[in-house]
């Protein structure tokens, strides 16, 4: 624990002193690491552990552990006498709920003042099994079977709890210090440092999700692009997955308590076999409705996440405008490849350099739009080079130290680059690498950035080995050529577009002790436009349109009845009101799809399962007019134009298309109105 701390002090970007308000700090953090739902201690326990508060600091510079140690003892020993009474007595207590009674339960367990005593506590309990109860009734579980899931819950978390050894009540203890520092600094114990990678591999071979553990839930941080798990298309991020099934047709695995680690490894499966995942959706975690993702688990492979080109035509008046997409799903490039001297080797700037000049000169399309939607980032050096293929030269980002010493990257030498009007699309989830090309482009004002705010993730970690384990510590900051960070307030678009993603849910400003946005001092850079004097009219021309597109209003629609669900802070346990507040939910999304098929001149719909029968009506058609193919041939069709209506549905790439469009012929009329009229020829 020494030598972590002394790195912590004196290699973390926040130069934070472990005194004793860090200490007081560390103790909160602590006892909310181990009872964030306020379920096992009571104020009593809180009391006592007070004579902690400012001592933790010199303990742990000594290397002791003494406080860490006896406030999870109490944890464990009031967490195993809780399972235990709670396996006993479930069949009983299941069958002794009324659910016609008038009370609710609070849904954010850290809204909770700490129980007064034991009594308190076993109300609180009293609530939660129902809640779950209910959750399952809801989910159309048979009666006799909801005693025995929640028993056989309870039982293998009882089963982990008594499993815990020293070394992860330090990993639980350490960690709730790192995170003080920042939420990407985090201790690996030697167990998790051989794990490490858990989410590459899990991407690599498995689903291709990245996923973490919130409270007792594991949930999807994001998806992989071109993995198991996108092309499926129905796991999303802030998914939380409660339930994993071998095969397609082996029992479902009740995970929610587990660690992990121990998840990933019911998800991970060699490459062909099916994994089924049970799925409480982000939008209805709240209802506790259940869905069920069937995934076939494979290698991600890096020539599906290349880069992709598409042309749209944008309709003008009489003409048809073509605008070019190349779809950018990851920043990468094969190091190996590389370094073997390989001269046709794969990079994310090879590719896009390759379809830019496929869609100048043989598509001869009038400007260019990146998608850089839901690219989580990755090589840096691909970011700057990206960067290089649309501007002349000049530095792309700062890299600031946690020693305060400041470094540039970028293009050094002028060459040729795409001199035509482009577009930048992002999203919540465009991360890391992302944000430095979108936030290039933006401050060289060499193209409009469109879509929602980004990430925010503007740090940069690194691997320190301890004598036991490791320490992943955040050592250097991201920083535009303006000198804003790309940190916590991401790339905030010139033309905002509706907010698919929660940003209270998604985001790096969702994340506890999350470094702030700052400044350093910017570097000259050259404008190539006046891309702030084109905005104001964009924007208007773009809100207009928004207005009469009934898919964008369907979109807008949705993000409305999404945050309306999240001001939903507790649940009722009374059966009807539930049930109620399940069908208001539904009947609200049924009225959002009817206006869009209304504005269409589609016929309308009674109910929502009457859109997944027609789909599967569909499914079925299709499949079965596939002649001389096999049956995985005609799913493979049917996947295909699934993917390519989908395409044709993408109102937000539609809408940057619009956008680019606008712009140019904005521009045009500009250069036009400012060019003097040559003079008219004499005739003697």
């Amino acid at each position: 624990m020494v030598d972590m701390i002394e790195q912590l002090e004196e290699r973390h970007y926040a130069k934070l002193r472990y005194d004793d308000e860090l200490s007081s700090q560390h103790l909160d953090n602590y006892i909310n690491s181990l009872d964030s739902g306020r379920m096992f201690f009571t104020a009593a326990d809180l009391a006592e552990f007070e004579r902690y508060r400012t001592v933790m600091d010199d303990d742990l510079h000594k290397g002791r552990l003494d406080a860490g140690f006896n406030i999870f003892n109490r944890f464990q020993q009031r967490l195993e006498q809780r399972l235990e009474n709670v396996v006993d007595t479930l069949p009983s207590a299941v069958a002794t709920m009324d659910f016609d009674v008038e009370e609710d339960y609070l849904l954010d367990g850290k809204e909770r003042p700490w129980a007064a005593d034991q009594a308190e506590l076993d109300d609180r309990w009293r609530r939660h099994l129902k809640n779950q109860v209910l959750s399952l009734r809801m989910a159309d579980k048979p009666q006799e079977e909801i005693a025995e899931t929640l028993e056989k819950r309870y039982n293998n978390q009882l089963k982990r709890v008594k499993q815990y050894n020293n070394q992860d009540v330090f990993q639980i203890y350490a960690n709730a210090l790192t995170e003080l520092y920042d939420p990407h600094t985090n201790y690996l114990s030697p167990r998790r440092s051989e794990n490490f990678n858990i989410n590459m591999s899990l991407s690599l071979e498995g689903i291709g999700a990245v996923l973490q553990l919130e409270d007792e839930y594991t949930k999807v941080v994001r998806l992989v692009p071109a993995g198991p798990a996108d092309k499926q298309g129905e796991l999303q991020p802030s998914d939380r997955i409660v339930g994993v099934a071998q095969g397609e047709d082996g029992e479902f695995e009740d995970v929610i308590g587990w660690r992990l680690d121990e998840v990933v490894e019911l998800i991970r499966g060699p490459k062909g076999s099916t994994v089924r995942l049970q799925v409480m959706a982000s939008k209805a975690a709240k209802t506790g409705e259940r869905k069920v993702v069937t995934i076939v688990r494979n290698k991600v492979k890096l020539e599906e996440q290349s880069a992709q080109k598409k042309v749209l035509e944008v309709p003008n008046g009489d003409k048809v405008m073509k605008v070019g997409v190349i779809d950018i799903p990851a920043f990468y490039i094969d190091f190996d490849a590389m370094r073997r001297g390989e001269k046709d080797y794969k990079s994310t700037t090879r590719d896009v350099r390759k379809l830019l000049d496929e869609l100048q000169n043989e598509d001869h399309v009038d400007g260019v739009v990146i998608d850089l939607r839901n690219n989580g980032g990755g090589s840096l050096q691909e970011a700057n080079e990206l960067t290089g293929l649309f501007i002349e030269y000049g530095p792309t980002v700062q890299i600031r130290h946690s020693s305060r010493r400041v470094w540039r990257d970028g293009k050094r030498l002028r060459g040729p680059y795409y001199e035509g009007p482009m577009v930048v699309l992002i999203n919540r989830l465009s991360a890391s690498a992302s944000e430095i090309f979108a936030g290039a482009i933006q401050d060289y004002q060499r193209g409009i950035i469109v879509g929602d705010r980004s990430f925010g993730k503007g740090t940069v970690q690194t691997l320190i080995p301890l004598p036991e384990g490791q320490l992943k510590l955040t050592e250097s900051k991201f920083y535009r050529i303006s000198g804003d960070s790309t940190q916590h307030r991401g790339v905030v678009p010139d033309v905002t577009f509706p907010a698919l993603y929660d940003h209270e849910e998604i985001g790096e400003s969702a994340l506890d002790h999350a470094l702030n946005w700052d400044k350093i001092n910017p570097v000259r850079h050259r404008r190539y436009q006046d891309i702030d004097d084109l905005v104001p009219e964009v924007t208007r021309l773009f809100q207009e349109r928004s207005l009469h597109n009934p898919d964008f209003v369907f979109l807008e629609d949705q993000v409305e009845l999404a945050e309306a669900s999240r001001e939903i802070k507790s649940l009722p346990l009374n059966e009807s009101a539930r049930r109620a507040l399940v069908d208001q939910q539904d009947e609200k999304a049924l009225a959002i799809e009817n206006k869009r098929r209304a504005a269409l001149g589609e016929e309308l719909l009674t109910s929502l399962d009457e859109e997944e029968e027609v789909t599967e009506d569909l499914a079925e058609e299709d499949t079965g007019n596939v002649e001389n193919s096999s049956a995985a041939q005609g799913e493979e069709q049917l996947a295909t134009a699934e993917d390519e209506a989908a395409e044709d549905h993408d109102v937000l790439l539609t809408e940057a298309g619009n956008i680019l469009v606008d712009a140019l012929l904005l521009q045009e009329r500009r250069f036009a109105a400012h060019t003097p009229n040559p003079p008219k020829e004499q005739v003697d």
